[in-house]
């Protein structure tokens, strides 16, 4: 049977989503067609062999519209001959990219695939792609949820009331994220950008003092009055930054890697993605682990890293809660609110950083997993070859 292999992994730094930022002067386009080279030159490849280029990307308007992935390989000078395409599954888009590409390989359809995510927050602000006035959800979804839906801030202070989580124990995951970060090394996984190598975000000398003073960051009127039992305590601290960032990974199989000279540094072991209650909307964690677990035939136990996307400190300090998951596992080198979430980027930052970790502290399995707007989830279980 054939199998989906990583056989390298690459991502640029992380820069802080604003005009003073590391990578602000960058158009995407340009930002992502140097990740390719860089993959490309690291893994020695003959780019014409690659069979196709998928990239997630969240905001597709302005420098990021009309399929950027295809432009960024051409800018970079690769084969006109090697198609590409543009995915949005909102935060998830490149995991979902990644599981795409695996899931042609697995199936014969590819042999050798790039799957790869790009956001530019500083160039191409989040939500961009609404138009002043329009309405992207339409009168049969609003008649489903007549009392309406909300941001993800306010779902992150949900979750909070819900499973009654603190602001001093969101706020002490905070620092730990931005402690481990600071002592992790990513030397290996990061492309230096115009002589940048170090993520923007993280911030060594933060304190739970600096953290406490942070004012909430969603707290309105109109949400307070309608969810009483919300507390405000999601902060610009405790959640996840705005960023600028890309990551490419290169998967194929066993056997074609064999045939190329490569060695698979990871198998694409089992993939799952869920819906959950869109006014929760980051809860999907949760039942995407589970699910992902069943079809891999393991059991929480089994894993030996975790990756939960620190889209906000609530979600996965409701994630482990919920799956009873041992904490000393979890986002081992920091996690976004540290590093940051260039959204479209995220999933394959992470997993680029997973790989990394998994060779690093020779895990054999590995299992990340991603909250996406709307009330969606991707999960994915690594092995270490």
């Amino acid at each position: 049977m054939r199998d989906a292999v990583i056989v390298e992994a690459v991502r640029t730094p992380v820069g802080k989503g604003r005009p003073d930022g590391a990578l602000h002067g960058i158009h995407p386009v340009d930002l992502l067609g140097r990740t390719f080279r860089a993959l490309i030159e690291r893994s020695g490849v003959d780019p014409a062999l690659i069979d196709d280029v998928i990239s997630g990307t969240v905001s597709q308007v302005a420098e990021q519209a009309a399929n950027t992935t295809r432009y960024a390989w051409l800018g970079a000078g690769l084969p006109e001959s090697v198609p590409a395409t543009t995915i949005d599954r909102q935060c998830g888009s490149s995991q979902q990219a990644v599981h795409f590409a695996a899931q042609g390989v697995i199936s014969g359809a590819y042999d050798l695939v790039v799957a790869s995510g790009l956001e530019s927050m500083s160039r191409v602000p989040m939500g961009s792609n609404v138009l002043a006035g329009s309405d992207p959800f339409g009168p049969t979804l609003a008649a489903r949820y007549p009392d309406g839906l909300v941001p993800q801030g306010v779902s992150a202070e949900l979750i909070a009331a819900r499973w009654g989580l603190s602001r001093e124990e969101q706020d002490l995951f905070a620092l730990s994220s931005h402690q481990k970060a600071a002592a992790a090394s990513f030397a290996k996984e990061i492309v230096p950008i115009d002589g940048v190598s170090v993520d923007g975000s993280v911030r060594p000398s933060t304190s739970l003092e600096a953290l406490a003073a942070l004012r909430p960051a969603f707290e309105r009127p109109f949400y307070a009055e309608r969810f009483p039992e919300i507390r405000w305590s999601v902060t610009a601290g405790n959640s996840s930054p705005i960023n600028d960032g890309a990551a490419a990974l290169l998967i194929t199989t066993s056997e074609y890697a064999a045939r190329l000279g490569l060695t698979p540094r990871a198998r694409l072991h089992s993939f799952a993605v869920t819906g959950s209650d869109p006014l929760l909307m980051l809860t999907g964690v949760v039942p995407a682990t589970e699910k992902v677990l069943r079809r891999a035939g393991l059991s929480l136990g089994d894993i030996d890293l975790f990756e939960v996307n620190e889209a906000f400190a609530s979600v996965v300090l409701a994630w482990l809660r919920d799956t009873g998951a041992d904490p000393a596992k979890v986002n081992v080198k920091g996690g976004a609110i540290a590093l940051g979430h260039p959204l479209g980027a995220s999933g394959a930052r992470i997993m680029t950083t997973l790989v990394n970790a998994m060779e690093e502290r020779g895990a054999r399995y590995a299992l990340q997993t991603m909250c996406e707007a709307g009330g969606l989830a991707n999960a994915t279980v690594l092995e270490r070859l």
